[in-house]
């Protein structure tokens, strides 16, 4: 009898990620971009086949992908190592090598679309405005090119245009929670929401005639829902909405003559059909706890990109009301039933806000007794029941995880999302200690086994959670986290900046506040072992920012690792360096828990 070695943890390195997907029009080939060979590239399959085979070999990471409607060429968006300056390639459906489209060195395109005929692409790029952009129209025929739109008072993005492409609607970004969006025709601007005043944000832009737009917004409300604006009069009317869930992203389909919604209810997305003649809305159920990516065939098949807690990305096809899964992407070795599904708790915190988080709790065979704060990124984000290789096996290796979606995350509100604007460092801080006390007092930690880790903002709160309230924690990990408020105000890329006032704050202003607020001031209460990981070529939270504070802790004589990873940027875009970092995390957390 054969006896096979139980999966260990390098089995959960062994998983592969989905950035971005697209389909051509006749639904027989799928392209997407994929690590299969342990760095994005371009793979395809031809359906209904589901073996994949490469398209391209550029090694980079694709944030956007565009079919041409006649099949003749594929557009993709490719940063290079992580430094998210996207250009625009041209790559056959046959594929080979990447055509350069539209680049330009340093700046950033974005926003691919097509016109129906393929001749005409229209995009936002950085190239001669870096702060309020500019977005264009390019010929592909004539190989020439126009400015369509030029930003002036916000980072502002071309976001949609009608099937005449004689009206255009672009979005302004005034901050993460103030987003306007306005439809420009015959040279004239008119706002998709009657005040622009009233802070509030519009996204999921779709139109559905020359001059029917619907779109999603939380004008005058805390909850978004889908809103329709009429371009002849100039009309604005709330259309359909579920309480308390964010509506989002919005598709149209021409063969029901609906649309398909987005929702995010607390951790988790759900999929909505509303029927335009009927006025009705229908929910779909989904094959996944998170839609990444969906795209409406124009037989209105649909396509989805997601995940679920214990399930890495993979797309699925819903045909006749089922859905099929064509990618087979898993955990090599280890059941679904094995990992940890997480369970959810909500507690109050100091000033009896409700702060809903998720526990993934190690099986107690194999756990060790220590919990890991995991403190999101954003901080306008959420950590969402998605699968994290990262999560997973260190639950298996005995870690419990905690992950509070503490005030400012998305999914709960405007309200609620506005509230880490000015105070990243406060009201945020205390509801993860609270979260912690919530764990003590429930039994579900133990105060000495106590762990501390987080990426991007947290990354800043691991850092701030280290220097304020070290005595909870063994030993920290920050995973390219700004430790200074007034540099990173300085250092973000420029179209962020104008945002940076009302997300962060100022730095004459808010002075006091900014200095109270970063982790940098606490280096004496810094006491405990510390490892930072940090992309070389990352443009939200550079270099500099993990160099003070390691050069900082040293200088004091502290235990710190430091890990640099010259070719990444704000992440992990090749698997070879997040098998490392996880190797070295795991390593690490070992070695402090004995």
């Amino acid at each position: 009898m054969i006896n096979f070695r139980q999966p260990d943890v390098e089995n959960f390195f062994q998983t592969f990620g989905i950035q971005t997907f697209t389909v051509n029009k006749e639904e027989t080939q799928l392209v997407f971009s994929t690590n299969l060979n342990g760095k994005y590239n371009l793979w395809a399959m031809d359906l209904p086949n589901a073996f994949p085979y490469p398209l391209s070999f550029h090694n980079q990471s694709c944030s956007e992908l565009a079919y041409d409607k006649q099949g003749r060429y594929i557009l993709a968006v490719m940063d290079q190592d992580g430094d998210e300056n996207g250009q625009i390639y041209a790559v056959p459906p046959k594929g080979g090598s990447l055509e350069p489209l539209r680049t330009h060195e340093g700046a950033r395109h974005m926003g691919l679309n097509l016109s129906k005929d393929g001749e005409r692409l229209y995009y936002t790029s950085t190239k001669e405005d870096q702060t309020y952009l500019k977005s264009y129209c390019y010929d592909l025929k004539e190989d020439a090119e126009k400015v369509i739109h030029e930003g002036k008072d916000a980072a502002t993005y071309l976001a949609a245009k009608s099937p005449d492409e004689q009206a255009i609607v672009y979005v302004k970004h005034y901050a993460n929670t103030y987003v306007l969006a306005f439809v420009k025709k015959d040279g004239q601007e008119v706002y998709l929401t009657p005040d622009r005043e009233e802070q509030h944000t519009v996204s999921g832009v779709e139109f559905v005639s020359d001059h029917l737009i619907y779109f999603t917004t939380n004008y005058g409300e805390d909850f978004s829902y889908l809103a329709r604006f009429n371009l002849e009069d100039e009309s604005f009317e709330k259309v359909a909405a579920i309480e308390k869930e964010e509506f989002d992203d919005v598709y149209y389909d021409q063969s029901s003559n609906s649309l398909y919604i987005r929702a995010e209810k607390g951790v988790k997305d759900k999929l909505y059909q509303f029927d335009l003649k009927e006025e009705k809305l229908n929910g779909i159920d989904i094959p996944t706890t998170e839609i990444a990516g969906l795209k409406v065939a124009d037989s209105g098949n649909l396509y989805l990109a997601g995940r679920t807690a214990v399930r890495p990305a993979n797309i699925y096809m819903r045909k006749d009301g089922q859905w099929k899964q064509l990618t087979k992407y898993n955990v090599p070795g280890v059941k679904e039933e094995e990992m940890a599904e997480p369970e959810l708790h909500t507690y109050k915190s100091f000033d009896g806000l409700e702060i809903e988080a998720q526990f993934f709790k190690a099986k107690p065979e194999n756990s060790n007794g220590h919990v890991i704060l995991w403190p999101h990124g954003g901080p306008q984000a959420a950590e969402r029941a998605t699968f994290r290789s990262l999560f997973q096996f260190l639950v298996y290796r005995g870690y419990s995880i905690f992950t509070p979606n503490f005030r400012g995350s998305t999914g709960y509100g405007l309200k609620f999302s506005k509230m880490v604007e000015g105070d990243w460092g406060h009201g945020p801080r205390l509801d993860n200690i609270e979260g912690l006390e919530y764990l003590f007092k429930k039994g579900l930690a133990d105060r000495d086994k106590v762990l501390l880790m987080g990426g991007s903002y947290g990354g800043y709160m691991a850092l701030l959670l280290h220097g304020r309230h070290a005595d909870y924690f063994k030993a920290v990990v920050d995973i390219f986290g700004p430790c200074n408020l007034f540099s990173f105000i300085e250092s973000v890329p420029e179209h962020w900046k104008p945002v940076m006032k009302q997300w962060v704050g100022d730095p004459v202003e808010d002075k006091e506040k900014l200095t109270e607020d970063s982790p940098i001031e606490y280096l004496d209460s810094m006491t405990k072992p510390m490892f930072v990981i940090q992309g070389a070529k990352d443009p939200r939270v550079v270099k500099a920012e993990s160099d003070q504070i390691v050069e900082a802790l040293k200088g004091k004589g502290r235990e710190v690792k430091y890990l640099v990873l010259d070719d990444e940027g704000h992440g992990f875009s090749k698997k070879a360096n997040e098998m490392r970092v996880y190797e070295e995390v795991l390593a690490f957390f070992d070695e402090y828990i004995k």
